[in-house]
């Protein structure tokens, strides 16, 4: 992710703990800069696997989810309950997309719709202001599709 949105995310960290008077870690930063140079959705495995090899700095669990809570709170993570697995991903300047699930193999992917983005922007609500979106489709993707292909041929081919 670009260094100006990394920036604008530290700042907004920098205030909201100086104003709730939390201490300023350098876990916190190093986390939250692994998030926005990640690219796409992460679990939380995932993320500490990527800390202790690409930034030499482990961090334990608990710390881990500790550090996500917070910065869902200040919407700077989104979370994703996907087919029973928690995944997240970077919120700021990414608050309206979809996604598409694989329900054979889980793979989240998201994916351009300006067409939705327009419909969702002009959907009026009553008594509600909108600050974002998540639209999740779900189906089966191509490659599993080709293993079912795969699969079925096989078996009438046994009959």
């Amino acid at each position: 992710m670009k260094e100006s949105v990394i920036n604008t995310v530290t700042r907004i960290l920098d205030n909201y703990l100086e104003v709730t008077r939390h201490r300023k870690t350098p876990e916190r930063y190093t986390i939250l800069r692994a998030i926005y140079s990640h690219k796409g959705h992460f679990t939380l495995d995932e993320l500490k696997k990527e800390l202790e090899e690409k930034y030499t700095f482990p961090v334990s669990r608990a710390t881990l989810y500790n550090t996500l809570n917070l910065f869902r709170e200040i919407r700077l993570v989104v979370s994703h309950h996907i087919e029973g697995i928690t995944k997240y991903e970077a919120f700021y300047g990414n608050n309206k997309h979809c996604h598409q699930v694989c329900t054979s193999c889980g793979k989240v992917t998201e994916i351009n719709s300006p067409e939705i983005l327009t419909a969702i922007d002009n959907l009026a609500l009553k008594r509600f202001r909108k600050d974002g979106f998540n639209l999740y489709i779900y189906g089966v993707c191509s490659t599993c599709q080709a293993k079912l292909t795969r699969k079925r041929r096989v078996q009438e081919k046994k009959k």
